[in-house]
């Protein structure tokens, strides 16, 4: 085993100390390098080959490349780099970009999630043109969100915020010749450029109180602007504006139903999974690390009940109307709303010397095992439309008779989104509701526990139809799809490990979010 631990910040290298080997700086940004390479990789096949049908090779190379980055970020990880213990965090580029605990730990879930999502493509994507350019969105997608992870300055942040949606949007209309994809993907694109608008000037604003755009020095800045605070309060809120929209927070939610449900079925799984947590990725270190609530809220700039307003009526709202749909599909689009409340915990309940960094990591941990249990339902869903059988709750009756294991891992989806135990979801909701209630935030615990009681309401209907409900109609399967299979097992997997190792994943991330205050 090597031991992988930083030399002194002068050498601009970090130590492979067994083999006596050095690595530059730059190289701790090998799990965003990974999927970068992958998806300029995939272009390079496409353009040798334009017309290639090769679904296995594309599906591959894509699958590696994820497999490659969550292989370095699980290897950084464990090994401490840009950890305190470490040396500290490395910055890059003018500290512009900087790689810590916090930003692999994020980086670990976007490419644990791109693989699934890449793997459940294969089946999905049979028989569709432009193959190759669908894989290269996905790691392009994938490379702008591991960069959000990393970003240490609002420049950064926007640009790899945009780097990010931009092949959403095109990922959403994939469907070219299906309208509902290309109008959902309209308004996707719509609803992002207004709130990259806002996002933008916000940033100004706090520019042109500071100075500055790098995190820390944001932080500084703000400190001694005494004669801008209305100007920079009014940047700090359309820059939490912008955040809840990327993160699908109400009341800025609106497209994501829309566009989960037009987008083809295993993109859904990765905007809600992959895409919500980079939002909370970048939201976290801006938040923390540029607007210390020890400076902002005795200035009057209380953001944080700002966000413990958004948490509690995006969590309320998401559960309330998922509870209301026909459409599984639909179902899970508000659902992923609800969750995005419950993250949203991470960030209202922070306070001036209360235990931040075990709230931020308790979100940390639950936004990893949400990647795992959502992305896998999404994936439940696309399995069922290879089938042909529909998206209502009704068309999924006695499924379990035809397809038992497929539905046994959609059970442990629904369980662990519900919060019961013994699922990975229960814990991780657990240690979130845990550290809001010792931050002093019992209330914002209490609305979070009360919602996650009404979700087991439409959760458990999945359930009911596949294992107790009788088939309308005689249920014809055909074929079985291998990488859809191969994908749903790998997230139930995943859900199910995380349950025995979930005490490790949630001192790791904790000990991450508290390097940053």
């Amino acid at each position: 085993m090597f031991d992988l631990t930083l030399t002194p910040a002068s050498t601009s290298t970090f130590a492979l100390q067994s083999s006596g080997a050095t690595l530059p700086d730059w190289a701790a940004m090998a799990p965003v390098i990974a999927l970068a390479a992958t998806a300029l990789v995939l272009l390079l096949i496409d353009t040798i080959d334009p017309d290639t049908s090769n679904n296995t090779l594309l599906a591959g190379v894509a699958t590696v490349g994820a497999l490659v980055s969550f292989g370095f970020a699980g290897w950084f990880l464990v090994a401490g780099t840009g950890q305190p213990a470490t040396g500290g965090a490395i910055e890059l580029y003018g500290a512009s970009i900087v790689v810590d605990g916090m930003a692999l730990f994020f980086q670990l879930i976007f490419a644990s999630v791109t693989a699934l999502v890449v793997v459940a493509s294969f089946d999905y994507l049979e028989g569709e043109e432009y193959q190759g350019e669908f894989y290269s969105l996905v790691l392009f997608a994938a490379t702008g969100m591991a960069l959000m992870a990393a970003s240490n300055s609002l420049a950064t942040a926007f640009v790899s915020l945009e780097l990010a949606s931009l092949p959403s949007y095109a990922l959403v209309a994939f469907l070219k010749r299906n309208r509902g994809s290309v109008e959902a993907s309209l308004k996707y694109f719509l609803i992002g450029a207004v709130s990259s608008a806002v996002f933008a000037f916000g940033i100004s604003l706090v520019y042109a109180t500071t100075g500055t755009l790098v995190l820390g020095d944001v932080a500084a800045g703000l400190a001694e602007a005494t004669g801008m605070v209305g100007v920079a309060g009014i940047g700090v809120f359309m820059i939490l504006g912008g955040f809840a929209f990327k993160t699908a927070s109400v009341p800025f939610h609106f497209w994501a139903p829309e566009a989960y449900e037009g987008a083809p079925t295993p993109i859904s799984g990765f905007l809600s999974s992959a895409s919500k947590a980079a939002g909370f990725a970048v939201a976290f270190r801006v938040f923390t690390v540029a607007f210390p609530v020890s400076e902002l809220v005795p200035m009057g700039i209380d953001w944080p009940l700002a966000f413990a307003v958004l948490a509690v009526v995006t969590m309320t709202l998401g559960n309330f109307a998922a509870a209301t749909q026909e459409n599984v599909k639909r179902m899970l689009a508000y659902s992923s709303i609800g969750h995005a409340g419950y993250a949203l915990i991470g960030l209202a309940a922070l306070s001036g010397g209360g235990p931040n960094g075990d709230v931020v990591g308790a979100s940390m941990a639950h936004l990893l095992v949400y990647g795992f249990m959502n992305t896998g339902a999404f994936i439940f869903i696309a399995m069922v439309e290879h089938w042909d059988l529909g998206r209502t709750f009704e068309d999924l009756n006695g499924l379990s008779t035809q397809a038992p294991m497929a539905c046994v891992a959609m059970t442990v989806f629904m369980f662990s989104l519900a919060g019961l135990p013994p699922f990975g979801g229960f814990l991780s909701k657990y240690a979130l509701f845990y550290s809001a209630i010792e931050g002093g935030f019992w209330w914002l615990a209490a609305v979070g526990a009360v919602n996650s009681a009404l979700s087991l309401f439409y959760y458990s209907r999945v359930v009911k139809a596949m294992w107790i409900e009788d088939p309308v109609a005689d249920l014809e399967l055909g074929s079985r799809p291998m990488g859809l299979y191969v994908a749903v097992m790998a997230a139930a997997l995943g859900t199910l490990l995380l349950l025995p190792a979930f005490g490790p994943v949630v001192e790791t991330a904790q000990a991450s979010a508290a390097a940053l205050f």
